[in-house]
């Protein structure tokens, strides 16, 4: 008899390992169609399979038994920004990534609990505007009036672990999905960051609009979130009345946002005109900006820090860095994110 979820952890962490269902076959000797079959859940792998399949995809033998656990939220889309020409074959592959993550950091809470500072809340999008959701979360998180600092540490602190990857394409910025009670963000290391600090605001929105039900214009909203909570009208309205170049790059270090959306947010709150916009884009091109706007260095890199801050946590408790992967359900230390940092965030070993 198939054994409930294994399938769908074979399929998930083949898929985020880059593996056909040919090669991971090859891998473990057997053909193809055996594979897709294990798969589906229409066979069942005997004991020494399991243990090959285990080996071949880098995790435990209990993780993918214990797959069943996982399976519901496994099927579930994932929230991504990406750009519209973005490859099928790409997202796919970094959805699965993401899933895969999920999968892990879920296995390992059954070792682990989070005691957080905060939470990230959720609302229904039909009756709440993504600005007013914005208002409410910074209300809640009692954020400081005016720009963000570290909006990545905010995150960690409300229990949302952030992981970061090398996408293998700039094309894709980040995706997020919860995780029973706990939401998690994968974002591609290799975006500057302004652009990674609204990539994580913008998935923040999805986690709190979209935590349900997606809709036709989650996207919208998830952008019209990211712009109010990195940047909330009645602080940022009156330093966009009297634009300049140099006064957009001000604003960039100040905020820790891009000028493109500096001026987004400039034409979106009516301070600008599409001619204006367009004017200001043009000479953007003109001297090079659209493509490497000036500022980016001088803006400081947020590094996630929660998944090492478990790590730590762990160690303490007397647990080899051996033991730790195997508590994550990964085979090598070194496949195993979670490794140091300090979020305002305390770990507590269940009994």
């Amino acid at each position: 008899m198939p054994i409930d979820g294994l399938g769908d952890a074979v399929a998930v962490t083949r898929k985020a390992r880059g593996l056909t269902q040919a090669e991971l076959a090859q891998a473990i000797g057997v053909t193809q169609t055996t594979v897709n079959r294990y798969e589906a859940g229409e066979r069942a792998p005997d004991d020494a399979t399991i243990a090959a399949l285990a080996g071949a995809l880098g995790v435990t033998e209990r993780l993918l038994r214990r797959g069943g656990r996982f399976s519901g939220a496994l099927a579930v889309d994932t929230h991504m920004r990406r750009q519209r020409t973005t490859k099928a074959s790409v997202w796919r592959r970094m959805e699965a990534r993401l899933n895969m993550l999920r999968m892990h950091a879920s296995f390992l809470f059954e070792e682990v609990s989070m005691v957080a500072q905060q939470q990230v809340p959720t609302f229904d999008a039909d009756f709440t505007r993504p600005e007013d959701a914005a208002r409410l979360v910074r209300a809640q998180w009692r954020m400081a009036v005016g720009p963000v600092t570290n909006l990545t540490r905010w995150l960690e602190a409300a229990g949302c672990l952030v992981f970061e990857e090398d996408f293998g394409t700039r094309r894709v910025d980040g995706l997020s999905q919860w995780v029973g009670d706990h939401p998690v963000i994968l974002l591609n290391v290799d975006a500057a960051p302004d652009r990674k600090r609204l990539t994580v605001a913008h998935e923040l929105g999805h986690l709190v609009l979209h935590s349900s039900e997606p809709n036709e214009d989650m996207e919208n909203q998830a952008s019209a979130f990211a712009a109010e909570f990195l940047m909330p009208e009645v602080v940022i309205k009156p330093e966009l009345r009297h634009l300049s170049l140099g006064g957009l790059v001000d604003l960039k270090r100040e905020w820790g946002v891009s000028i493109h959306a500096l001026l987004e947010r400039a034409y979106g709150l009516g301070l600008l005109t599409a001619t204006g916009r367009a004017s200001y884009y043009k000479s953007l091109n003109a001297r090079g900006w659209r493509a490497n706007e000036p500022g980016s260095d001088s803006l400081p890199m947020e590094r996630p820090a929660l998944a090492a801050h478990i790590a730590d946590s762990l160690r303490v408790k007397g647990f080899t860095a051996e033991q730790i992967a195997e508590a994550a359900g990964y085979t090598a230390v070194q496949d195993n994110p979670f490794r140091p940092a300090q979020p305002h965030l305390s770990v507590v070993g269940r009994g």
